[in-house]
C-alpha cells in the first residue's frame, strides 16, 4: 500500500509541475505562432487572412518586457510590433503596448491571456489561449457598443431581478496557431 501511495503522490507531484510549467507566462508562450485567420458574421465565413503572433523576451529588458508581434498577411503589408508589459504578473495584470500611445490591460487566467476594450462604438474581446506546447487558438468578438435589449429590472415575489443589458455580436474571428 505504501508503494502504491508513493507512485501515487509522484504522479501527481509530476502533474503538478507540468501544469505549472504549461501555464508558464509569458516564458512558455515564446516563439513564433503562425495558422490562418478566418473572419465570420450571420452570413458565414467572410474573409481569411495568414496570421502571425510573434512572442519574444526582448534582451535589452529589465523589466520582463517581451514583444508581441500581430502579422496579417506580411510584415510588409501589416505588421503591428506590440509589447507585452508585466504590471502585476502574481495577479495575471499585463498591459499590451501598442507603440502609439494606446495601452491596454490585458489579464492572464489558466491558459489564456485575454484583453476586453471598446474602440470607435464597438466592443471588442481578445483571447489568445495556449492548448498545448504547439498550439494556440486566437479569438475576437466584436459588436457595437449600445444595449440591442434591456431587461430584467423588476420584482416578482420578494426576489429583486437586476436589469441585463444584451450586446450584439456582429464578428467573430478565429485563428489555431501552430508553434513554428
Amino acid at each position: 500500500m505504501r508503494i502504491f501511495l508513493g507512485i501515487a503522490l509522484l504522479s501527481l507531484t509530476t502533474c503538478f509541475q507540468a501544469f505549472g510549467q504549461y501555464y508558464k507566462f509569458p516564458e512558455s508562450w515564446s516563439g513564433d505562432w503562425k495558422g490562418t485567420l478566418e473572419i465570420f458574421n450571420a452570413r458565414g465565413k467572410v474573409n481569411s487572412v495568414e496570421m502571425t503572433v510573434e512572442i519574444h523576451k526582448i534582451d535589452t529588458s529589465t523589466q520582463g518586457r517581451y514583444t508581441f508581434g500581430l502579422i496579417y498577411g506580411s510584415k510588409e503589408s501589416d505588421w503591428r510590433p506590440y509589447e507585452l508589459v508585466p504590471v502585476d504578473p502574481a495577479k495575471g495584470i499585463w498591459k499590451v503596448d501598442e507603440k502609439n500611445s494606446i495601452v491596454m490591460e490585458s489579464y492572464h487566467f489558466g491558459p489564456k491571456l485575454l484583453c476586453w476594450f471598446v474602440v470607435q462604438g464597438s466592443r471588442v474581446l481578445c483571447t489568445y489561449e495556449k492548448t498545448d506546447d504547439n498550439t494556440m487558438v486566437f479569438e475576437v468578438i466584436s459588436g457595437t457598443e449600445t444595449a440591442v435589449s434591456t431587461t430584467g429590472n423588476t420584482k416578482q415575489g420578494e426576489e429583486e431581478i437586476p436589469e441585463v443589458k444584451t450586446y450584439p455580436c456582429t464578428v467573430f474571428q478565429r485563428a489555431v496557431l501552430k508553434k513554428q
